[in-house]
């Protein structure tokens, strides 16, 4: 076949490639330039030029043809202008879930196809499987054999074309293997340190980022005590006339207002911030660090609380609304009035929990065994059967 990877620059790439290759198949480098603007930039930590250089030096030690396309504009439209949206509507969008979604499995894969290409291959560390049922080819998505540096999280919202179209050569590979082929083979980045922070920006500053658009105004920071009775009216509740009923109920964020707690310092902006955040805060004169409760962009408040077992970072249900659901088994699709045991992950890295699917008309709940900590609006969540991710959806 006729293979064009997205050379990145970094090691699972590199390698990716050079299985490719190994394989017999015609394998093309195309390096994804997404981001022309480094002043918010951490340069030390993520340069694309470096990361271009070190694609180019792949390209060069494969004897593969290899260029780059400036996808800037369409990353900006599609990711950057998206992530400002949400944070200023006070929800945390995770932009690498909708660049492969958006870029590298939609843009990036058309480009490929346009040169011929069979099919797209990245260095992302998941499978894909196939399944005949009844005439028809079904593509499963499954886990990384590596449990440590499982990527299908952010590959949740791709579809069965664009699964179709791909391949992930490392899936079956642990980190430390392909470290080692790369070694073996003398690759520019067999040691080079992994890239962080958003997809092809690189680490930034994130309320630095934000401020291009989203203007800094100072705000109060309120303390929400432990023994709020907020908190004991939402466990002792059970006046409830059907599931959905009670599902609703307990999906809903409480709600909190200036007058139940106490002011303890000042903010710069509650959309630079997110559930759960604790850094950054600038709060002192605690025992335990304090934890973003809730943020309220409209008033321009931030609520938090002390310590990591804080009542108000818990909940044992999210919601889903309908048009943010999507399965990557259709076939598997809920329809209203069922349910599925799955398990779910709100975000990456997170270990996975046992929960049940309920699909109702307007919206899909997710109710936890144990009760979640930090349940974010506008991330995402995905749930797994066994290794095989069905579906994904954006947290209401």
């Amino acid at each position: 076949m006729r293979v064009v990877v997205g050379l990145s620059g970094g090691v699972d790439s590199s390698v990716a490639a050079y299985l490719l290759q190994k394989q017999g198949h015609e394998v093309i480098g195309l390096f994804m330039r997404n981001w022309n603007d480094a002043e918010f930039t951490l340069e030390e930590e993520c340069p694309w030029v470096e990361d271009s250089n070190d694609a180019l030096l792949i390209a060069q030690k494969l004897d593969i043809p290899y260029q780059v396309i400036d996808l800037s504009n369409i990353y900006k439209e599609k990711i950057v202008d998206y992530m400002f949206k949400e944070y200023e509507r006070g929800r945390t969008p995770n932009p690498d879930v909708l660049c492969n979604r958006e870029i590298k499995f939609d843009v990036f894969l058309q480009t490929a196809l346009s040169l011929g290409a069979d099919k797209v291959a990245t260095g992302h560390y998941a499978r894909i499987d196939t399944l005949d049922l009844k005439d028809k080819t079904y593509y499963k998505l499954l886990a990384g054999v590596d449990k440590n540096k499982d990527q299908s999280y952010f590959l949740c919202q791709l579809n069965q074309y664009q699964l179709s179209k791909a391949l992930f050569p490392i899936g079956n590979l642990t980190k430390p293997e392909v470290r080692e082929i790369a070694r073996e083979i003398g690759l520019v980045t067999a040691d080079k340190k992994d890239s962080q922070g958003l997809c092809f920006i690189g680490k930034v500053s994130l309320p630095d980022f934000l401020q291009q658009q989203l203007k800094s105004k100072k705000g109060d920071i309120i303390e929400i005590s432990s023994d709020n009775p907020k908190y004991k009216e939402k466990q002792l509740f059970s006046d409830f006339l059907n599931k959905k009923e009670e599902l609703s109920y307990l999906s809903t964020p409480i709600q909190y207002s200036k007058h139940d707690g106490k002011k303890i310092a000042e903010h710069m902006g509650a959309h630079y911030y997110t559930i759960g955040q604790r850094k950054g805060l600038g709060i002192g004169g605690h025992i335990e660090p304090c934890f973003v409760l809730a943020t309220d962009t409209n008033e321009n408040i931030i609520y938090v609380g002390e310590g990591k077992l804080h009542p108000g970072l818990f909940r044992k249900v999210l919601s889903i609304n309908k048009k943010d659901i999507h399965w990557i088994r259709e076939d598997l699709k809920l329809e209203s009035g069922q349910h599925l045991d799955v398990d779910v992950r709100i975000r990456y890295r997170q270990s996975l929990q046992h929960a049940t699917l309920y699909q109702f008309e307007e919206n899909l709940f997710i109710e936890f065994k144990k009760p979640q900590s930090a349940i974010t609006s506008g991330q995402f969540a995905t749930w797994y059967v066994a290794d095989e991710l069905l579906g994904s959806g954006v947290i209401a």
